[in-house]
């Protein structure tokens, strides 16, 4: 399939496996003598914990542990960090949240972990989980992060005055603030970007085996990244991290949740080695609502300064970013580094200045969730255009046109520091246009306003900033039965990566692509590995592949000349034909090579084997883009909404397997359309309690729920990797909750409505026409 080059829509070539049952998820892997843990989970948002007694349990039939934070403490067993320091605006660090596997003195949000059991099975773990008694004082909590830093809010940490962990600034404030004052005109618009949960296909899972002998774990796991958990996992336990090996096999979803140490991972390691046996905890669905990290929850007042002629100057925002109860792994860093960076998107604006606090509630901690950051940054600006155009009378694609960084001015360096070395936007913008059928709308609207309904059109560009490590690891090997094994840093969730990285194999090597096997996720087979997150797969990985593929063709060039008998400089490699010498007929395949020379080592002879492990730097990160537009129908008399169209215009770069990118973008826009219509995760404000915690009362979408979506790939090759591609896995969610809610404010528009918060839902919807 692929000796005709890249950029073909190769069908996947792990689907066959993985559909026929034959994939190998953490929750079905079965070791002998396994036993089963199930964690109690505090009931209250927040509570001190006056005791906990155990014995009951620990006499029920089944039981082989009992464990509370205390044993954990006797044991040495450190806290679950959080690693991106941070330093306030008045240079200050910021709060500290110890989060231990298990509560120490108090409960801060309603499944934070209280007490561990192991036992024979999961059905004797959770009976005497539910003996164990636990005496709480019930205390006030705070959950309604708008309103989490008022003075009176109970705290969640004292040492946080108002709920604040840290307050975070970039950008020339004095220089903003001067532009502001000579504006011509200011929109300010205050913005939701509702908390969601990730509810991945597949839940957590994990499995800890620990040889005493060695003093060495084994976890298998369902990870992003087991380099990055075995990392932190060594740091918990005031280990060497060569005491620990992580393996994941197959995973059924991440979309970030799955990149992040949990305290589950720390729970079973802690138990195995205190009970002598494996341990394995499978995480139950409500389980997964109330302790997976979950996405988003930030309240963003943004600020727009345009003069006379409706030119950008400046823009300036002050965001409330939800942490939960404790610092997640990363989770300062989604707000600030990570969203900011891309805020000022596609325009031309002279400055910027965001201001960004982290505010604790009693809520489950927030981390990276798909995008990490910069969905919640375009969400603001592509909203602010749309009210500035309102307000000023500008037609909102003229605005966008008159503001957006021209192809020529590239490479470009935006008023967030940020360089972007292509982007053709205004073209991307123009085609989305032509694709809406953008010159029609008046008509449909009005033949929709015949039937009683209202309709809207809207467009959102995003702009995206791949992100992760600044080195990426490869390895290649030629194995015995003669295939061809190639060992990556990153990790398949559901991507396609086995395919690509098959297809970029077999293109560089003349190898069949039914001759490749890629292996991952075992933290054994590579010195290092930078995981899979923030879009960073293919460019970095590829990078990876390149040049360790580059390493083995050089191998075989003097495998070459010693079995062709001729000098180094007369060997050519010809990815249809091997190695052969320049001008004669005399040559050898790749993989008889590699056979030939494991032969010569086995029989003790000394020279050159092709295999190959290679470090790629990955100096430049790259600036996905493009257009997305929905045209919408709404019911005024139930608030129920209708896509009539979606239309996705993107800059991917070079898209290596265009069918694959397609996928990950339906995908993106499913659940940016889920979060803009669907998603709320709700707590009660008096209690605490997580009200949606269950798919009952947490509305995911279905296939009824979303549009047929045409995506359009327009390559404008990244110049600053070899193979010039940009990230594809997050776009669609960066671009689709501000196109659909630029369309239904648009619908609504007629009504009076200005703005509507997200998850815009029927009733949310029938509510503000009514108070319009």
């Amino acid at each position: 399939m692929a000796k005709f080059g890249l950029s073909q829509s190769v069908r996947r070539v792990e689907d066959p496996r993985l559909l026929k049952g034959n994939g190998l998820y953490t929750g079905d892997i079965q070791v002998p003598g396994e036993t089963h843990a199930y964690v109690l989970r505090s009931p209250h948002a927040h509570a001190r914990i006056l005791s906990i007694d155990t014995a009951e349990a620990k006499a029920m039939p089944g039981v082989v542990g009992v464990f509370t934070q205390a044993d954990m403490v006797a044991d040495g067993v450190g806290e679950v960090p959080c690693v991106i320091p941070m330093k306030n605006i008045d240079g200050s660090s910021r709060a500290e949240t110890p989060h231990f596997a298990l509560a120490k003195d108090a409960v801060r949000h309603v499944g934070d972990g209280v007490a561990l059991v192991i036992a024979e099975t999961p059905e004797a773990a959770r009976d005497a989980g539910e003996a164990i008694l636990v005496d709480y004082d019930i205390l006030p909590s705070v959950t309604e992060l708008a309103t989490a830093t008022e003075a009176g809010q109970p705290l969640v940490w004292p040492g946080a005055k108002n709920n604040i962990c840290f307050d975070w600034s970039v950008g020339d404030k004095a220089k903003v603030d001067a532009l502001f004052a000579q504006a011509a005109h200011v929109t300010s618009l205050t913005v939701v970007n509702n908390r969601v949960v990730v509810a991945s296909m597949e839940a957590r899972a994990a499995l800890a085996q620990y040889d005493a002998a060695a003093g060495s774990w084994t976890l298998h796991t369902n990870t992003q990244g087991a380099w990055q958990v075995k990392d932190m996992l060594a740091g918990v336990f005031g280990q060497e991290a060569d005491r620990f090996r992580v393996v994941t096999t197959d995973v059924g979803g991440g979309f970030g949740m799955k990149l992040f140490l949990y305290a589950e991972h720390v729970l079973t390691c802690f138990a195995a080695r205190k009970v002598g046996r494996p341990v394995k905890w499978v995480s139950e669905r409500t389980e997964a609502f109330q302790s997976d990290s979950q996405g988003r929850d930030n309240v963003t007042l943004g600020e727009l300064a345009l003069d006379a002629g409706g030119k950008f100057l400046a823009m300036r925002t002050r965001n409330l970013a939800g942490m939960g109860a404790y610092l997640s792994n990363y989770a300062p860093f989604i707000p600030t580094g990570a969203g900011t960076k891309v805020l000022a998107s596609v325009y031309g604006f002279q400055a910027i200045y965001a201001h960004v606090i982290g505010v604790l509630t009693n809520t489950v901690p927030v981390d990276a969730y798909r995008g990490a950051g910069r969905p919640e940054s375009n969400y603001l600006v592509e909203r602010l255009i749309d009210t500035a155009a309102r307000e000023i009378g500008v037609d909102r694609i003229e605005l966008r046109r008159r503001n957006m960084v021209p192809s020529s001015a590239m490479p470009y360096v935006s008023a967030m520091g940020q360089r972007y070395d292509s982007g053709e936007f205004a073209m991307l913008m123009e085609e989305a246009l032509k694709r809406l059928d953008w010159q029609g709308f008046p008509a449909r609207k009005a033949e929709a306003a015949r039937r009683g309904k209202k309709r809207g059109i809207g467009i959102a560009y995003y702009l995206e900033a791949t992100g992760g490590a600044a080195t990426e690891n490869a390895s290649v090997k030629f194995a015995e039965d003669g295939f061809v094994d190639v060992y990556v840093g990153t990790q398949s969730t559901g991507q396609g990566h086995e395919t690509a990285y098959v297809m970029l194999t077999a293109h560089e090597l003349g190898i069949p692509m039914d001759k490749i096997r890629i292996k991952q996720g075992d933290s054994d087979t590579l010195p290092s590995g930078g995981g899979t997150g923030g879009a960073r797969s293919l460019y970095s990985e590829g990078q990876a592949i390149l040049v360790t593929t580059a390493s083995v063709i050089e191998k075989g060039r003097q495998a070459a000349s010693e079995i062709l008998e001729t000098a180094l400089i007369d060997i050519e490699f010809d990815r249809a034909r091997g190695f052969r010498v320049v001008g004669t007929d005399r040559e050898i395949g790749i993989l008889d090579l590699a056979a030939q020379q494991r032969a010569r080592i086995a029989a003790g002879e000394d020279t050159i084997l092709l295999d190959a492990l290679e470090i790629a730097n990955i100096d430049n990160h790259t600036f996905p883009n493009g257009c997305h537009g929905a045209e919408v129908e709404v019911d005024p008399d139930t608030g129920m909404i209708r896509f009539e169209k979606y239309v996705v215009v993107d800059d991917v770069g070079h898209a290596l397997n265009p069918l694959i990118v397609r996928g990950q973008v339906h995908g993106g826009v499913a659940q940016g359309i889920g979060q803009a219509f669907m998603e709320r995760t709700s707590y009660d404000p008096e209690s605490g309690q997580l009200l949606s915690a269950s798919f009952m009362d947490y509305a995911l979408p279905r296939a009824e729920d979303l549009p047929s979506i045409e995506v359009e790939l327009m390559s404008v090759p990244c110049e600053t990797n070899p193979l010039g591609v940009k990230g594809a896995g997050e776009a669609g969610a960066v671009g689709s909750p501000p196109a659909v809610v630029n369309a239904l404010v648009d619908a609504l528009a007629d009504s009076g409505v200005r703005t509507i918060d997200m998850p815009a839902t029927p009733e949310v919807v029938w509510k503000a026409l009514r108070a319009a």
